[in-house]
Formats: structure tokens, sequence, C-alpha cells
């Protein structure tokens, strides 16, 4: 259900009020304070005056949603968290800290981004290799993680197309992206270039991995649907300026499974998430 949102003046252009953080005894795991990205030297903002809070849930973590229409910010969101970009103006703090280089957070594409000059074994272990982590240890991990997302059996195979289906290359990039750090993972439209069978195999292997590993995930989807069966809260971003202008708690069970999009409560949160978006989309002129 639609959280109230608290005025923050003045508005945005687009007259929206930006999503209100209130404070919480609850660390914060990941913090954007007071972002505003140009790339023409401020005579336009694709962000203005952004704040967005994931508290650190002990013994839980969260996955979280982010949806809206493209150009609005959401991918840049991701690329400020992982170190791809930094902002204009504003601070990105992780676990209370200001973000630095030494800082690992993974994402998973859209795109494959396997190396496929490596095993499936290889890509997993690479980014302990990396950490300066013994290679048996490594193996043994790295091991733990194929199994978790599925691909015992395929641990020798080049990570490549069609070697593999591009479900199975996805399985490789979460496995390598959580086995770096799996307290937190980025996932920018992962599942967007999967036919629709293996999208549904995909959401599914993701919802049982993320109830037993209990990460903080932050996903991007354009997918309705998708957003509601995985998330614990949805948030809308606005644009022009993008700002995080609705937000939505997913009270179905943490459990999900093919029978979670056949309970009347997920189809009702699928509507009233696409009125939320209608609205947004109809202040911003779209």
């Amino acid at each position: 259900m639609d959280v109230p949102i608290t005025p923050v003046s003045p508005l945005p252009a687009n007259g929206l009020n930006p999503v209100y953080f209130p404070d919480s005894p609850l660390p914060d795991i990941i913090e954007l304070r007071n972002i505003s990205q140009s790339y023409d030297g401020g005579k336009n903002w694709i962000i203005k005056d952004l704040n967005f809070r994931i508290e650190d849930q002990p013994a839980m973590g969260e996955f979280i949603v982010i949806l809206g229409r493209s150009g609005c910010g959401k991918s840049t969101l991701l690329r400020y968290l992982c170190g791809l970009q930094k902002p204009t103006q504003g601070e990105v703090l992780i676990n209370g800290k200001p973000r630095t280089e030494e800082t690992v957070i993974a994402q998973v594409f859209q795109q494959y981004s396997s190396f496929p000059w490596y095993s499936v074994l290889e890509n997993v272990m690479l980014p302990l290799i990396i950490q300066g982590v013994d290679r048996r240890q490594a193996k043994e991990k790295a091991m733990e993680m194929i199994q978790r997302v599925g691909l015992e059996g395929h641990e020798k195979k080049w990570a490549l197309y069609p070697l593999l289906s591009g479900g199975q290359l996805q399985r490789v990039a979460i496995a390598r992206s959580l086995i770096s750090n799996p307290h937190i993972l980025l996932m920018d439209e992962p599942f967007g270039g999967l036919d629709t069978f293996t999208r549904h195999q995909m959401q599914l292997m993701l919802a049982s991995i993320w109830e037993v590993l209990q990460s903080t995930v932050i996903f991007v989807t354009h997918n309705i649907d998708e957003a509601v069966f995985l998330a614990d809260k949805i948030y809308i971003m606005s644009a022009n300026p993008g700002q995080i202008v609705k937000k939505y708690h997913v009270d179905l069970p943490t459990h999900r499974d093919k029978s979670t999009k056949r309970d009347p409560r997920f189809t009702q949160l699928v509507w009233e998430i696409e009125d939320g978006i209608d609205e947004v989309a109809k202040a911003c002129g779209k």
C-alpha cells in the first residue's frame, strides 16, 4: 500500500513530492544524500536533490525494486553505488561511510558480463582471486555459489553463448557478484533480455537465493509483475528531474513461488503500482 509522502519545499518542476525518509534507530546500509546529476555544467539536472536510504535490517536484508520510465536515472543510482560514476553533487555512503575505491559492490547487467575465455568456475572464483584468497579456498566457495544458483555440472564449461543459455550466463553473473560481496547486490534489468519462460525461472531462482542469503538487493526493472513478485519495497522515480516520489510496501509472504502470482493481493498490488506509475508519468508530461 502506498506510504504517505511528506512534502518537501520547494517542489521540483514536475510538482511531485519526494519520498521522505524518516530517522530510524537502524543503521543505513546504503544512503544517497542530496544527490544531483548534470552533464552540462548545471544548465539541466537529470537528478536533483535526491535522497534515498536503505536500512540495514539485521539478519533479514531487503529486496528493493526501483521502477520508472527510461531516462529518469534508475541505472545512474546503481552506477553511483558500484563506483562506475560519481554524482555532480552529493554523497554516496555505504554502511554509514563515504564510498571509496576500495568499496566492493558488484552489479549484474542486462548484457552478459562473463569472461568467455574463462570457465564458469573461473568466472565465479575471479573476485576472490583478485582479493588474494587462496585458490583452493576460492574454488570451494565458488562451487558452493555455483550450486546455489543451479549451475552444478556446468562449472567446467566456457562461459559463453551458446555453450550456456542466456539464463545460465546470468546465473554466472549473479554467482560472481554474490561471492564478492554477499551483503549487497545491484541488478540492472538482469532478466530484460530473456524469453518469458526463462525470465520466470530466473525470478523463482533469485527469490529462493535471496530467502537464504538475506542480502540487500537493489533491482531495477520496467516489469511491474516482476517488481511485485520479488520486492519487499518498491520505489517509483520521476523524471525532470529524477526523484524518488512513491514508495510501496509489498505485503506478500516472504517465501515467493508460483502460487504468489495467483494471490489476489499480488494482482491488487500490480494494479496499485500501475496507477502510481500513470500518476507519475502524467505529472512528468508523459
